[in-house]
């Protein structure tokens, strides 16, 4: 018996299910959408497994015996949370999900989309709770044990095989500065501006904690004068805003603020610190899973619609 059962189909025990429920083969095939020869060869097979006196035939169908009504009663059991996972899947309706949705975002980004990415997720979850936290140290460990649904943050993080990664978009970098910067209103060049103050952006989780353009200083001959170091984007729009210091980011910035203004690299810096990209990543094992499918839709569809702002001095020339 137990070597058999190693081996029983889970249709089987639909077919017990639905011939003790209907005492009939046949409306029990028509119920199924299956033929009657599958289910001859579905009772041949459960007799062989349970045994002859599972039904006992009638003038009008057949009569279950009680081991058949138990062990229908079981299936019934086993088999419900099975249809749930599978009709989760194949029904999922994101406007009607009420459950909780956390996704992980670069403080960065969550400065300057957070809200407009809130807006986009409500609207294709009407109903959820949605939490927007920021991606810490501890974020991959709450990623890989499936705490957190979805995260945004740069390339270059140092992921494991575990997570699916998927690009968003490329951002071009550019020196965000105030606005009428004394220097940057005349040139971006290195001469200008390698001894101007720096302010720096901290990306927990990142595998090298060393700023690449760091090396570029140097090798230009300039020695980088960080002044702040800050997970907060306001902070260091303050910070450029009310002095001469520079922070090299994104054309996003320039929207936050009516006193900042973004101006353009100096020359030959390196082509790939010209631009970063923003990925998003989710469990390998939730790449099909519906819900996960719809959130990333939902944040690659925010970011195809949400250009990047060109360069004042581009629109200008």
């Amino acid at each position: 018996m137990k070597k058999d059962l190693e081996k029983l189909d889970l249709n089987l025990l639909r077919l017990l299910c639905a011939v003790v429920e209907t005492r009939n083969t046949h409306t029990a095939a028509a119920k199924l959408g299956i033929s009657q020869t599958s289910v001859s060869r579905g009772m041949a097979k459960l007799r062989e497994t349970f045994g002859d006196r599972l039904f006992i035939r009638k003038a009008h169908g057949v009569e279950p015996s009680e081991l058949a009504e138990r062990l229908a009663e079981a299936a019934d059991v086993m088999l419900v949370p099975f249809i749930k996972v599978l009709e989760s899947y194949q029904d999922f309706d994101p406007e009607a999900f009420e459950g909780t949705i956390r996704v992980a975002v670069h403080l960065l980004v969550l400065d300057v989309h957070g809200g407009e990415l809130f807006d986009a997720l409500r609207t294709a979850f009407p109903k959820a709770h949605i939490q927007l936290v920021y991606w810490q140290d501890h974020s991959l460990i709450e990623l890989l044990k499936g705490d957190i649904d979805i995260m945004i943050c740069f390339e270059g993080m140092g992921f494991p095989q575990d997570i699916y990664q998927c690009g968003l978009r490329d951002i071009e970098v550019c020196i965000v500065a105030r606005r009428g910067h004394p220097v940057l209103t005349n040139t971006s060049g290195w001469d200008a501006i390698g001894n101007l103050p720096l302010a720096r952006v901290i990306s927990d989780g990142a595998p090298n904690p060393q700023d690449p353009l760091d090396e570029v200083y140097r090798a230009k001959g300039f020695e980088p004068r960080v002044t702040l170091t800050t997970h907060s984007a306001q902070a260091i729009l303050h910070k450029v805003a009310s002095s001469d210091a520079i922070f090299y980011g994104s054309t996003y910035l320039g929207c936050l603020r009516e006193d900042i203004d973004c101006y353009p690299l100096p020359p030959n810096v390196p082509a790939a610190l010209n631009s970063y990209q923003l990925c998003c990543g989710y469990l390998q094992s939730k790449r099909d899973y519906p819900m996960t499918q719809v959130l990333h839709q939902v944040i690659q569809s925010y970011f195809d619609n949400t250009p990047q702002p060109e360069l004042i001095s581009q629109l200008n020339s």
